[in-house]
């Protein structure tokens, strides 16, 4: 499993990656919760269709900067961002106590390997 810091996570946050698109559009479908955070890349948009918990997004560009963060309940379509080239989702909340806020960049870890900027 990858994960994912900031300036501001204590330790590394778990991290699924949904790089296909099977796993894209599955995304947080049907599940109760997650423990850490999904990456769905490339993506620009989200919605929460069928989703059984509020989630928090973040716009990510291709720096791995983030551009944006929502709050998002069940049963919304996420307005598209052009420029986003992934979404990271979590748990409501999470994101602010991670330190995920407009402006961070998000160094990402992908299974034992060195760090990747974006």
């Amino acid at each position: 499993m990858a994960t994912f810091t900031t300036t501001e996570t204590p330790e590394p946050v778990p991290l699924e990656l949904a790089e296909s698109g099977r796993a894209r559009r599955r995304g947080l479908l049907g599940r109760d919760g997650i423990e850490g955070a999904l990456l769905l890349t490339p993506a620009s948009s989200v919605h929460t269709f069928g989703m059984r918990f509020a989630i928090d997004v973040a716009y990510l560009d291709g720096k791995a900067r983030v551009r944006a963060v929502r709050t998002m309940r069940p049963g919304r379509v996420g307005l598209p961002h052009p420029w986003a080239r992934s979404v990271l989702e979590a748990e409501a909340g999470a994101l602010e106590r991670w330190g995920v806020r407009r402006g961070v960049r998000l160094t990402i870890r992908a299974d034992d390997s060195a760090p990747e900027d974006g």
